[in-house]
C-alpha cells in the first residue's frame, strides 16, 4: 500500500482490510474479561455504526467522542469519518468550563459517550443541535446503546469514497496551558502525511518483531489519535491499558514492541528505577553503575576498549535484559512526545536498555514534526524533521513548519488562525536550532521564557526538569520574570517535607546551574499540580499561568 496515494483515513483502513488476514487479532482492552476483536469483527461493527450515524447526521456535522481508551473508541472514530462527519475527541479529564465551552463551540450533532460517569460531565451542557447520544454502556439519559446498534440486521457495507486529503477529518481541542481550548482542524491528508513520516522511522523497528502497541495516552490526544492510523497501516495488534497504575503489569501482559507516552511518564519511570538502583550495594551497585556508564558511551557512539566491550556484554545480559523483561521483553522503542524530555532521563533510559526516541510536534502539525532515529539517537535533540514537512528557524529563533501536516485552521477562530499561520508557515511558539547534522533542538517556549531584571533569557522548563530529576522532588515551578533572581514552588512527599533537607538538595543542584539559573529561594507547597485542580493539562504539562496566579502572593513574598 502506497500511503501517498491514499485519499482518506477511511480509505487507509479499508485498503488494509483487503490485505490482511481478517481473522487476525486486532484490538484488546486489558480490563478483566474483555474480548479480543479481530479485524473482521472490528469491520462488522464499523459498518453498522457507520450506517446508524449516517442516518442521523449531515455531511460535515461534528460528532463528539467522550470515552476512555477502549476498542469502541477506534471503531467510533472511523465510523464518524466514514459517515461523512467530523470526529471531535475530547479528554475525559477536562474541567466543567472546558466541556461547556467545547459543546457550545463545535455544536455536535451526535455525542458518543462511554458510560454514565462520562455523561454526567456534559449532561448540563447539551444544546439543541445534539440529535442523538450513543453510549457504550447504559446511562441516565435516553440514548442509543451501541450493543443495540450492533444487533441490528444491517448488511450494508458502506465505504465513503468521496473523502479527500484536504477535507477535515477531526477537530482536536488543545488542552491549553492557559485560556480556553482551541479546536484544531486536522485534514485526512495531514494525518496521512504524518503517518508517512513516522513509518520511515518505525520501519526498522517493525521488521524485527511483529508490531504490538500498548496504548496508554488518551486517544483524544492528537499524538495517540494519529498513532491509531500508523497501527492500522502496520496491521499491528493493539492493547489498551487498564490504567496508569497498572501500566507496568499491562506491559508484561501485552509485550509491546512500541509504546508512546509523554515526558512525565518517562520522568516517573526514571525516578522509580533510580530509587531501586540506589538500594543496591556491593557488586550489584558497581554493575549497575558500569551498565549506565558504558550504555551512555555506546549511545554517544564512543569507541569502547576491548575490556569495556566484555564488561558491556556482561552488563547487557545481567542488567539490561532483566530490565527489558520487566517491560514485556519485546520492546523495540519508547517514543516520547508532547513536551521536552530531559536529557538526563533520555540518556539513562537508553543506557539501561530501554531505547527511547524523543520527537517533537504540536496538535497543529497532526502532530509530529521530527523524531530521533533508531540507532542514531541524539537525546539532546528531537531528531531530524520528517521528510513530509519543512522546518526553518526564524530570525528570533522561533521554529516554523510548513507542509500538508499543518492544520487547516482553528475552528471558529479566524483571527487566531491568521496569527499563527503566515504565508503557509506555522509559527510554533517554540524556540530552537538545527545542528550540523540536521537534528532539531528545542531550547524553550517563546511565551514561557523568563526575562530577568538584567534582560537575560532563561528557560524555566530546563531548570524544572533538572530539579525534578532528584528523587525527593516531585514537581517544581520556576518563577522570576523581571526579577533579580529565580525562586521556585516545590512539591515533595510529606515524609520529605523538610526545609533544610530540600535547601541542601537545591544548593547542590545549583552547583550545576549557571549564575542566572540558580534558585535562590523556594517554597514547599502542600498540594500537587494536578489535572483535577486545574493546574495541569490532560497531557501533564504545567499550566504555568494558572499556577502563578494561584500562588502569586507566596511567590512575591520570596522577594522580600
Amino acid at each position: 500500500m502506497n500511503i501517498e496515494k491514499i485519499n482518506s483515513l477511511v480509505e487507509l483502513y479499508f485498503k488494509k482490510l483487503e490485505e490482511i488476514d481478517k481473522e487476525k487479532p486486532f484490538l484488546k482492552w486489558l480490563k478483566p474479561n474483555k474480548p479480543t476483536y479481530t479485524w473482521s469483527q472490528v469491520s462488522e461493527r464499523i459498518f453498522k455504526l457507520t450506517n446508524k450515524i449516517k442516518s442521523i447526521i449531515n455531511e460535515g456535522d461534528r460528532c463528539l467522542i467522550l470515552s476512555e481508551n477502549r476498542p469502541y473508541w477506534l471503531m467510533s472514530d472511523i465510523s464518524i469519518m466514514n459517515a461523512g462527519g467530523i470526529s471531535v475527541p475530547i479528554f475525559t479529564t477536562y474541567s466543567s468550563n472546558d466541556y461547556k465551552y467545547i459543546l457550545n463551540d463545535c455544536k455536535p450533532s451526535i455525542i458518543i459517550v462511554s458510560n454514565n460517569d462520562q455523561f454526567k460531565k456534559i449532561k448540563n451542557f447539551l444544546n439543541p443541535e445534539v440529535k442523538e447520544i450513543i453510549s457504550f454502556e447504559k446511562i441516565e439519559h435516553k440514548s442509543l446503546l451501541i450493543t443495540k446498534i450492533l444487533e441490528a440486521k444491517d448488511d450494508q457495507k458502506f465505504i465513503n469514497k468521496n473523502l479527500k486529503r484536504n477535507m477535515p477529518a477531526c477537530i482536536i481541542y488543545t488542552s491549553g496551558t492557559s485560556g480556553t481550548p482551541k479546536g484544531v482542524i486536522l485534514s485526512h491528508g495531514g494525518i496521512l502525511s504524518n503517518c508517512e513520516g513516522a513509518l520511515d522511522i518505525l520501519k526498522s523497528l517493525t521488521e524485527k518483531k511483529e508490531p504490538v502497541f500498548l496504548t496508554w495516552l488518551p486517544l483524544s490526544h492528537s499524538y495517540e489519535h494519529a498513532v491509531q492510523f500508523i497501527q492500522i497501516f502496520l496491521g499491528a495488534k493493539v492493547f489498551y491499558a487498564e490504567s496508569l497504575e497498572k501500566l507496568i503489569s499491562n506491559m508484561s501482559e501485552a509485550k509491546p514492541t512500541i509504546m508512546t507516552a509523554v515526558p512525565r511518564f518517562y520522568q516517573n519511570l526514571f525516578s522509580k528505577i533510580n530509587i531501586n538502583f540506589n538500594k543496591q550495594t556491593g557488586f550489584k551497585k558497581n554493575l549497575i553503575n558500569k551498565t549506565i556508564e558504558l550504555g551512555k558511551k555506546t549511545l554517544k557512539k564512543e569507541k569502547l576498549k576491548l575490556s569495556e566491550k566484555i564488561i558491556n556484554f556482561l552488563c547487557h545480559n545481567l542488567v539490561r535484559r532483566k530490565i527489558q523483561k520487566q517491560f514485556g521483553g519485546d520492546l523495540q522503542a519508547f517514543v516520547s512526545g508532547g513536551g521536552a524530555l530531559d536529557k538526563n532521563v533520555g540518556e539513562f533510559l537508553n543506557a539501561i536498555g530501554l531505547p527511547t526516541l524523543q520527537g517533537y510536534g504540536l496538535t497543529e502539525t497532526s502532530p509530529v514534526v521530527s523524531c530521533n532515529l533508531p540507532g542514531s539517537i541524539k537525546v539532546e535533540t528531537v531528531g531530524p524533521p520528517f521528510k513530509t514537512n519543512q522546518v526553518k528557524i526564524a530570525e528570533d529563533g522561533e521554529i516554523l513548519v510548513k507542509g500538508e501536516n499543518v492544520m487547516l485552521g482553528y475552528w471558529n477562530k479566524e483571527k487566531e488562525t491568521n496569527e499563527i499561520l503566515k504565508n503557509g508557515w506555522l509559527h510554533t511558539g517554540d524556540i530552537g536550532e538545527i545542528d550540523s547534522n540536521g537534528y532539531l533542538k528545542i531550547t524553550d517556549r517563546k511565551k514561557d521564557i523568563i526575562v530577568n531584571h538584567g534582560g537575560d533569557n532563561i528557560s524555566p522548563s530546563k531548570i524544572e526538569n533538572f530539579v525534578c530529576n532528584n528523587e525527593k522532588i516531585k514537581q517544581c515551578l520556576v518563577y522570576g520574570d523581571k526579577k533579580n533572581y529565580l525562586v521556585a514552588l516545590i512539591v515533595v512527599e510529606k515524609k520529605d517535607k523538610n526545609d533544610s533537607t530540600i535547601r541542601s538538595i537545591i544548593d547542590n543542584l545549583n552547583k550545576n546551574l549557571s549564575i542566572i539559573e540558580k534558585i535562590k529561594k523556594f517554597k514547599l507547597i502542600d498540594d500537587e499540580f494536578t489535572i483535577e485542580n486545574g493546574l495541569m493539562t490532560p497531557t501533564l504539562k504545567l499550566k504555568r499561568k494558572k499556577i502563578i496566579e494561584r500562588y502569586k502572593q507566596d511567590l512575591e513574598k520570596l522577594y522580600k
